[in-house]
């Protein structure tokens, strides 16, 4: 007889993957973290769809940057209009910002949001087509120290959560005004080294010279090093805030280098720009996040002219780096108390204990699916509980169940109704 073909299993789709229960002892301490952080610092929690119009990122990210042109996931609808699954989140809290009527509010607003963005990028290490970032925005203040206070924000969370080696690299694209002056000289410059350069840098030349700088083909990178430096050109008031700015970081004593070349892979940024990096001997610098301010994108996008600046951070890269950093996580909930049932008597009386443990707030583990009571005794000796609550026929006649000190072996018959009282008190002693 021929061989039955073995089964096919669905997979997660290429560059996807789960989150098992193994990583989200990780997962839950950076979140938790970033949101007690997030509030601390005066932030409020917002949230938008995944899916957006598309016009919303082709206006607001940029047509030519390659996270619209090239990474995008387009979807088909039955109307006419065109969405898009949310490459990244700013756009769509700056929608939210004026469809809302927070404009009208007093300002500045400060949001922050965190969840799953898509790229159709080439997958490899520490890059997803669906990843996670947490992302901070700032509506309605033009002061440079709001722009240093995100920097603070992202360095002080990466320390919390264990991570230490990390530098800041900051530039500045200066304005409208300014910056047609450096678009002159960065074309000039590259004009006579086109035949250097690679394909896109080409391209780039033509439909947007700023992008020349964000280049990471090996080729390019030494014509890139010895290209005009924005900050040359940044006129007074530009000067003055990107000057405002190193001067906060320098008082907060947080390691930054200027970087001429960063611009950041989205056309909306004015002023600063800034990334964060992990920085390990004998390896390449990881980018972990970054940001900057964005002063024209809520006019482009059908506002007011209105001052922002923002943030946002690779969740599942820090994710990563705390696993190979060996970062100290919960292992999971940490039980009082375990639940040992016997017969169908006992499990029901069981489940409704169990529900009153959880009111009372003492958390507590079961295994109804088992009616072993060795079997369970052992379950509960290796989750280190402190007490087993024995409840089998007998018990469930009585009304009454038995405490087992899990470290002593002695044991103690008490009342159903008192088993929460007797509990707090044990463990107050």
């Amino acid at each position: 007889m021929p061989r039955k073909k073995p089964q096919k299993f669905f997979q997660a789709p290429k560059g996807m993957r789960d989150l098992l229960p193994q990583d989200w002892v990780f997962w839950d301490k950076l979140v938790k973290t970033s949101q007690t952080l997030a509030e601390d610092y005066g932030f409020q929690k917002i949230e938008t769809p995944l899916l957006e119009d598309a016009e919303l990122f082709i206006r607001g990210t940029g047509a030519t940057t390659d996270i619209v042109g090239k990474e995008m996931y387009f979807v088909k609808t039955a109307g006419a209009v065109s969405l898009a699954l949310r490459p990244e989140g700013t756009p769509g809290v700056v929608r939210a910002y004026l469809e809302n009527g927070m404009a009208s509010l007093p300002q500045p607003i400060k949001l922050f949001y965190y969840g799953p963005m898509f790229r159709h990028e080439q997958p490899q290490a520490g890059r997803w087509r669906q990843f996670y970032q947490l992302g901070l925005e700032i509506f309605g203040d033009s002061g440079s120290v709001l722009d240093a206070q995100l920097i603070q924000f992202s360095f002080h969370l990466l320390r919390m959560v264990g991570l230490k080696k990390t530098n800041i690299q900051i530039n500045s694209l200066g304005c409208p005004q300014c910056r047609p002056t450096y678009r002159k000289a960065i074309v000039d410059y590259y004009r006579h080294r086109k035949e250097k350069v690679c394909p896109d840098c080409r391209r780039r030349l033509k439909e947007n010279p700023f992008r020349l700088l964000d280049c990471k083909e090996e080729k390019c990178q030494p014509i890139k090093a010895q290209a005009p430096a924005m900050v040359d050109y940044l006129c007074d008031e530009c000067r003055k805030h990107f000057k405002e700015v190193l001067e906060f970081l320098d008082e907060l004593e947080l390691p930054y280098f200027l970087n001429n070349s960063l611009v950041r892979g989205l056309d909306y940024y004015t002023k600063t720009v800034f990334e964060i990096f992990w920085e390990e001997e004998g390896a390449a610098q990881l980018a972990l996040g970054g940001g900057g301010r964005y002063d024209d994108l809520v006019k482009e996008l059908g506002g007011k002219p209105t001052p922002a600046v923002g943030v946002a951070l690779g969740l599942d890269r820090i994710v990563d780096l705390m696993k190979k950093e060996r970062v100290k996580v919960s292992n999971g909930p940490n039980f009082k108390v375990f639940l040992v049932q016997l017969g169908l008597m006992g499990k029901k009386k069981s489940l409704k204990l169990f529900e009153k443990l959880h009111q009372a707030g003492i958390p507590a583990a079961e295994s109804m699916s088992r009616d072993s009571i060795k079997a369970q005794m052992k379950i509960a000796d290796k989750l280190g509980v402190k007490f087993a609550l024995i409840l089998g026929q007998q018990e469930a006649l009585d009304g009454t169940i038995i405490i087992r000190d899990m470290q002593s072996g002695v044991q103690e018959t008490v009342s159903q109704e008192k088993v929460v009282d007797e509990l707090k008190k044990r463990f107050k002693k």
